[in-house]
């Protein structure tokens, strides 16, 4: 059986104010004609459809038509809710879109019933886990405890006891939207940390044939039958060496994977990051090839110079994005705010606002719990508001 595993569309989405409806239209464009040529069987959607739970009325008409080209194509479609995506409003009517091959998996009750396609060689279950927000699946799914581990493991006992109960030598697909350790992430995932602990390990999915996940937007391989897919757009700099693809799969017979194929996506852009002094970069004959990408460009003169950004999109029309980096050390006096708060987590950061405040004494252990379990009140509260919404 051979599948189509895509993620992370994300529909909606802007880059640096600059709207992806076109470039995402051409993806699902894309993708339709990808699943015709190739003789695709199925296509995996492994989350966030929407880059948001309200989405704007252009990515639902999007959304929509990209629906009724896969139906009129007659390529069974499996998708499932990702963190960006409102699970309620992405399930409504899937009774009904079922009937015509597209099958939309929100709702956590149903993780243990699957999509079952054939082949001349039998069924393959295909189990759809939306993303599951520990603290509103737990109880629901009889979880041991709290955290990602917890509730993908419970789901993941519902899937193997349905497994179990179907003919021997029925193959199995799983779609999941986590961050499973060994995942390379980007700076444009929302983070999903809960209780300091975002990583899940691969393990956890034992027993099935292919896990087709989504979260992280770079393609990658976590284990030869636990992979991402990617988004297939870039929706931050730090995703300028990423290569946006679609994983082909062929599942042979036996479960066995026979062939893994990158598919390449359309570019709308190249990205590219430049560094240095402002009379530099627009001098320098080495960064012709990126006039006609987005530019991010970091500055590092020691005083800011005057109209950067028009001096800059003379040279390179495209450029969406300035940082400024004064010649100095980064932990010195002169170190910007933001230079001083890079890769720390709200936690770090509020514990450093604790010692500051005291003269330098941080936090205590209990202090610590106290701060952890304030600002997953506020993750979780936001959640639930997107849910009821």
């Amino acid at each position: 059986m051979r599948l189509l595993h895509t993620s992370d569309w994300h529909l909606g989405r802007s880059f640096h104010r600059v709207s992806l409806l076109d470039a995402q239209a051409a993806f699902l464009d894309h993708l339709v004609a990808t699943a015709r040529t190739r003789e695709v069987d199925a296509v995996l959607v492994a989350g966030d459809v929407y880059d948001r739970a309200v989405p704007p009325l252009a990515a639902v008409e999007l959304f929509d038509r990209a629906l009724h080209r896969l139906a009129e194509a007659g390529v069974p479609t499996v998708m499932i809710s990702g963190n960006h995506d409102s699970a309620r409003r992405l399930g409504v009517g899937a009774g009904l879109i079922e009937r015509a091959g597209i099958h939309l998996r929100t709702d956590p009750a149903g993780i243990g019933t699957p999509v079952v396609l054939s082949d001349a060689h039998g069924d393959v279950a295909l189990y759809g886990l939306p993303y599951l927000e520990p603290a509103l699946v737990r109880e629901r799914l009889g979880a041991a405890r709290a955290g990602h581990e917890a509730v993908l493991a419970a789901a993941m006992d519902r899937v193997r006891a349905d497994l179990a109960a179907r003919p021997a030598g029925t193959r199995s697909v799983v779609l999941a939207h986590a961050f499973v350790a060994g995942g390379e992430p980007s700076d444009s995932e929302r983070d999903i940390t809960v209780g300091g602990v975002a990583a899940v390990p691969a393990g956890v999915f034992a027993g099935v044939d292919y896990v087709a996940l989504g979260h992280l937007h770079g393609s990658q391989t976590v284990a030869e039958r636990v992979r991402y897919s990617g988004s297939p757009l870039a929706y931050s700099f730090s995703e300028e060496h990423h290569r946006k693809t679609m994983w082909l799969i062929d599942l042979g017979a036996d479960g066995a994977i026979e062939a893994a194929e990158r598919v390449d996506c359309p570019v709308p852009r190249p990205l590219a990051r430049i560094r240095g002094r402002l009379d530099d970069l627009l001098a320098d004959p080495a960064l012709d090839r990126h006039e006609d990408a987005w530019v991010e460009a970091t500055l590092t003169d020691p005083v800011r110079p005057a109209e950067p950004m028009a001096r800059l999109t003379a040279r390179f029309p495209h450029a969406l994005n300035l940082v400024f980096e004064p010649e100095r050390t980064d932990d010195g006096p002169h170190a910007s705010y933001a230079q001083r708060l890079r890769d720390r987590t709200d936690q770090q950061i509020a514990e450093d606002f604790v010692a500051h405040v005291r003269g330098g004494a941080g936090p205590d252990g209990a202090e610590r719990t106290v701060l952890q379990a304030a600002f997953e009140a506020v993750r979780v509260d936001a959640a639930e508001r997107e849910v009821a919404r």
